[in-house]
């Protein structure tokens, strides 16, 4: 693929409700891109996040956000995908799934249509049976549709291994991966601390061994795997971390940056998957997903990833498309 040229820095927002403006504003304050539209069925609503965030804007890097409809999508280099309703207290993001499955195909074979050329970021949950959904109705590109996936249980990931280690995250590197959801996976053998693999990291510095245990590895992956239900639980949503989580892919598209980041991408072949979608490491650029990259993983770390793609494939077959 040659080098990117943008026409300009635009990106659509479907769903102002908490997330998608949470998104905006994290774009407005980071000044991600030139244009942002926000789209709501609640169109009064959709109107005072955007007036709430431009009256704001002349103490950070000029953008123009305004809301309007679909039809306004047209010409944007990126669609942000918040559409759908939100998971509560108790619920699982595959409980979710029938409800804003049909949402999805409501409205995004019309919205395809409108931006056929930008990159799709869905954040809708549950994440990846919407990444696929959006594939089965519409004609675009698997590159171009992008779930946020496991990027941000990634976040959590390295936020966790830092404080055991009492390191910055940023020297710290690991991999969430599979499902956003309860069969997601650590690959525990690409863990990397200062350069250096994990487990001779502990043996070569004041931590040892028993510093990272088979039980701390087991608790870290649990808490990273109810982390969103856990603040769920005590604010009765997830928007700010996720925000921050888009706001990076976003920025590595518009930016073509060819950054390495786990998100939900449709599988054919990776590791024995068919398929599905789910997520491991890309390679994310101006045409959205332009390389796959397969880290070479322990044989008991592949089983876990196919479980987890088997349990999505379940949903899949489980849900009406038509």
């Amino acid at each position: 693929m040659g080098e990117v040229t943008k026409n300009g820095t635009k990106i659509t927002i479907l769903g102002a409700g908490n997330v998608g403006a949470s998104i905006a504003y994290a774009f407005a304050i980071a000044g991600t891109c030139s244009e942002i539209v926000l789209v709501d069925i609640a169109k009064d609503k959709a109107k005072g996040e955007a007036m709430d965030i431009r009256q704001g804007t002349s103490f950070c890097t000029p953008v123009n956000i305004y809301d309007g409809e679909y039809e306004d999508a047209a010409g944007s280099d990126i669609v942000v995908v918040t559409l759908g309703r939100a998971r509560k207290p108790g619920q699982s993001r595959i409980d979710l799934a029938q409800s804003n499955v049909d949402i999805i195909k409501s409205v995004m074979p019309e919205i395809a249509k409108i931006a056929p050329d930008a990159v799709y970021v869905v954040v809708s949950n549950p994440v990846d049976i919407l990444t696929y959904t959006i594939l089965k109705c519409t004609d675009l590109s698997p590159s171009q549709v992008i779930g946020s996936g496991t990027i941000l249980d990634t976040s959590r990931l390295r936020s966790l291994l830092a404080d055991r280690v009492n390191l910055s995250p940023q020297s710290v590197h690991g991999y969430v991966l599979g499902e956003h959801g309860d069969t997601s996976m650590i690959a525990w053998s690409l863990a990397a601390i200062g350069g250096m693999q994990m487990t001779e990291y502990c043996k070569g510095h004041e931590y040892n061994n028993d510093k990272l245990s088979e039980e701390d590895l087991l608790s870290m992956e649990d808490e990273v795997r109810k982390a969103g239900a856990e603040v769920i639980k005590r604010k009765g949503a997830t928007f700010y971390a996720i925000a921050l989580s888009v706001n990076r892919i976003c920025e590595a598209i518009l930016g073509d940056e060819k950054a390495v980041l786990t998100v939900s991408s449709l599988i054919n072949g990776r590791y024995g998957i068919e398929d599905v979608c789910l997520s491991l490491p890309c390679v994310i650029g101006g045409h959205g997903i332009e390389r796959e990259i397969n880290p070479p993983m322990l044989p008991e770390e592949v089983e876990k990833l196919r479980k987890s793609a088997k349990a999505l494939r379940d949903v899949i077959d489980g849900i009406n498309f038509d």
